[in-house]
């Protein structure tokens, strides 16, 4: 079982950058793929970023390319999003997320293992 814990959110105003942790409660989580996912108030959960087991390779739905980054840290157990230039509609619960990956890339066709419990990023105009 790997637990995930999600932290770094709050309130921005438009334009700044907020970067979010995903802590990971095993070392096993480096044999998964990592993501993030969020869901804005009225609207379906969508996958945002995913990067893989090395962190070699990322993948971001277009709406954040050149925005956000995703990274991790394999040594401790802890995956990263970097998220700059923030607009009102990036406002959202963000969610980290584990699981395999047998194709690449990862999109929003991914059914993670593992979610964490999500946190709030509110981007003020």
């Amino acid at each position: 079982q790997v637990q995930l814990v999600e932290s770094g959110g709050g309130l921005v105003q438009a334009g700044g950058s907020l970067r979010l942790s995903c802590a990971a409660s095993t070392r096993i989580v480096s044999m998964y793929a990592l993501g993030w996912f969020r869901q804005a108030p009225g609207k379906e959960r969508e996958f945002v970023a995913a990067i893989n087991r090395s962190g070699g390779a990322t993948n971001y739905i277009d709406s954040v390319k050149g925005r956000f980054s995703a990274s991790r840290d394999n040594a401790k157990n802890t995956m990263y999003l970097q998220m700059n230039s923030l607009k009102p509609e990036d406002t959202a619960v963000y969610y980290c997320a584990a699981g395999s990956s047998v194709l690449w890339p990862l999109d929003s066709t991914w059914r993670p293992n593992y979610w964490g419990q999500g946190i709030q990023v509110t981007v003020s105009s």
